[in-house]
């Protein structure tokens, strides 16, 4: 299995994916969406949206083989979160 190397430096990635989300991806979600994973290919701008991130990016390699991917979850501007959460009220 061969690997896809990455052809941008990191910020250009981010800059590029968060771009075609605010762009394209963004307004093209339904309501409910929010939560689930969007795989990005920062080259084609192709997507795909799924409740699993691995789910979204397989399924964007199948169409795009060497995508450049971006992951983001829909709805917030981070995939995943570490440290501590605010307690909710009703803790």
């Amino acid at each position: 299995m061969t690997t896809t190397q990455p052809r941008y430096s990191k910020e250009e990635f981010a800059r590029r994916g968060d771009a075609i989300y605010e762009r394209d991806v963004k307004p093209a979600m339904e309501e409910g969406s929010e939560g689930k994973f969007v795989a990005i290919d920062i080259e084609t701008e192709t997507y795909e949206v799924d409740a699993d991130e691995l789910t979204a990016s397989d399924r964007l390699l199948v169409s795009v083989p060497n995508a450049q991917i971006w992951v983001r979850r829909i709805g917030s501007h981070y995939t995943r979160r570490f440290g501590p959460r605010p307690r909710s009220e009703e803790s």
